[in-house]
């Protein structure tokens, strides 16, 4: 009798524990998740004019950081710009807001302004100067025309002690990736090489910048040669290289002397560097002396490090996508950004810090390549193009100016014109038929009020996308695929490439994320640069402005649990 009593005991409290464990585990599994701990510092790497393709083509040779960052990192392989205006500016503020140029206002590199006449560069700022390491020139530049706040403010303003620095060779992405406030903001005079700061940014160069630039002078490299990286018959580009525009001094032929027999550098130099692997070289040893000397990810915020390289721009627009120049660049950019990383894995740790890295843009093939292969292909002069409007404009309307200017795919019409255009369609029919007659030339689109019609084209759609009614042109040209904007000269047509279409070449660009509360992997849902400033926002537990954006939900590392009763870091607006 009592050792029946005694079970049943004992199986009463078995069944008690049970219970309560069941309890507890259902009580735990309905808490919050936490997210991971912060990363403590944010890297942002922009390469200038970087095609998706370019990794498909080249990642089985590289060897550094952007082999580590394919293979150790969420690839989003089917990323692109969904908008028209694609440029190095539009691009940049893209990625740092969030949102696209109808939003953040950025519809170009310049645009004209209507009310004043006149082109307007999107930093210019005439309540700002410039600064470099001994003066202050007169004409400023400042994010003062973004019209969204970057993630690097927000961050800055959300987790007390962050601090922000971004580079580039220009000013236009070293600005856009900081926005409006910033410890430090730093680029490149075009033709001098001196590194510039603006007074929005501060009174003068920061230290860590005077201290590197005035110990490793542009000078220093005069005397360098830029050469093949690997054994020639490892690249796949440089079979043709017709239509190449290589800088002054140099020839379409391995190698390039920086100083083309010159004997001081110069104006001509500066160029030269620019367009060469030594540029990013260097800019990569500058982000290493700023994460040294302002110990970026070592501070009780969450810094934010921005880089833009900008010698695949140059490149690619003197000797084009399929070119040896372009191939042996992002040969030699591989072992540079794996130097950073390094640099990175040291000062701040492994896993420690998280990494975006995207192009602005992508290119057109060289035109004339094109056409060997069997494309149609070519380039338009803007010009002819003016003088076509004109004079289908001046039978009805006379001889006086309407068109105020050409700048790439837009046109700006005088004062009054787009309202006559949209009041008498036999206007609009005239410029119509005496654009399209310019060969190369496929369509012709008014950019009036945006449609809201689901059944709008793909082109139309993206130019909703770009439309910001006081900046962006009256008229956009789409040319035909394979033909770019290009100026004819009395001895021919410049040669070289360009972008600034909406076409795969130019939308299309990689995408991939690297760290600290990154799952690494190869993903194929679309994404876009814009999705860059939410997800990070999402991986540092902080509040951000609407953005057009989607959190990369997929290349996220799973949350762990948080215990109860502690509080929720921030969420994504």
């Amino acid at each position: 009798m009592m050792r029946g009593s005694v079970r049943k005991i004992r199986g009463n409290a078995i069944a008690l524990l049970v219970s309560v464990f069941l309890a507890l585990s259902a009580l735990l599994a309905q808490q919050p998740s936490a997210p991971p701990p912060r990363p403590k510092l944010v890297v942002v790497i922009v390469v200038d004019q970087m095609r998706a393709d370019y990794v498909d083509r080249l990642r089985d040779r590289w060897r550094g950081g952007l082999r580590r960052l394919v293979d150790q990192g969420a690839w989003l392989r089917n990323a692109a710009y969904p908008y028209a205006a694609t440029e190095t500016c539009p691009a940049h503020a893209t990625i740092s807001t969030g949102v696209f140029p109808a939003t953040h206002g950025i519809v170009d590199n310049v645009w004209w302004d209507r009310q004043i006449s006149a082109r307007v560069p999107c930093t210019e700022d005439s309540t700002a100067r410039r600064v470099g390491l001994d003066r202050a020139a007169a004409s400023g530049d400042s994010a003062v025309r973004l019209k969204a706040p970057s993630f690097a403010g927000q961050l800055r303003a959300a987790v007390p002690g962050s601090r922000v620095v971004t580079m580039s060779l220009k000013a236009r992405s070293a600005i856009m990736l900081a926005g409006p406030r910033a410890d430090a903001v730093l680029w490149q005079d075009e033709a001098t090489g001196e590194w510039l700061t603006s007074s929005a940014y501060g009174a003068e160069i920061p230290s860590f910048a005077r201290q590197f630039i005035r110990a490793n002078p542009l000078a220093a490299d005069f005397s360098k040669q830029w050469d093949l990286a690997a054994p020639p018959a490892s690249y796949n580009g440089g079979r043709s290289v017709l239509g190449e525009a290589p800088p002054p001094g140099w020839t379409t032929s391995f190698p390039h002397a920086l100083s083309a027999g010159e004997r001081s550098p110069g104006s001509a130099f500066v160029r030269r560097w620019r367009a060469s692997p030594f540029a990013d070289a260097y800019l990569g040893r500058l982000a290493a002396a700023a994460v040294d000397e302002m110990k970026l990810g070592s501070g009780r915020g969450v810094d934010f490090l921005g880089i833009s390289f900008s010698a695949t721009d140059y490149v690619g627009h003197a000797f084009g996508p399929d070119s040896r120049e372009i191939e042996d660049d992002l040969l030699v950019l591989d072992q540079t950004i794996g130097a950073l990383l390094e640099k990175l894995d040291r000062a701040v740790g492994a896993g420690q810090y998280v990494v975006a890295l995207t192009g602005d843009h992508g290119v057109a093939p060289v035109p004339e390549q094109a056409q060997q292969q069997g494309r149609d292909a070519g380039r338009v002069d803007p010009r002819s193009i003016v003088a076509r409007v004109e004079y289908a404009l001046a039978r009805r309307l006379g001889r006086e100016r309407h068109v105020a200017q050409a700048l790439g795919s837009n046109l700006y019409f005088e004062t009054g014109l787009a309202s006559r255009l949209d009041a008498d369609p036999n206007l609009w029919r005239d410029v119509q038929q005496a654009v399209l007659a310019e060969p190369g030339v496929e369509r012709l689109l008014r950019r009036a009020i945006p449609s809201s019609s689901a059944r709008a084209d793909a082109l139309t759609r993206a130019l909703e996308l770009d439309l910001f009614p006081d900046r962006s042109g009256d008229v956009w040209i789409s040319l035909k695929a394979n033909w770019i904007f290009s100026a004819r000269t009395l001895l021919g047509w410049a040669g070289g490439t360009t972008h600034g279409a909406a076409r795969d070449y130019d939308q299309r660009v990689p995408v991939i994320l690297f760290g600290s509360g990154i799952k690494p992997g190869r993903y194929t849902r679309s994404a876009t640069p814009a999705d860059i400033a939410p997800t990070l926002a999402s991986i540092c537990g902080i509040p951000v402005a609407r953005t057009d954006g989607r959190i990369l939900a997929e290349a996220l590392a799973p949350k762990q649990s948080q215990p109860a009763g502690r509080p929720q870091v921030g969420s994504v607006q």
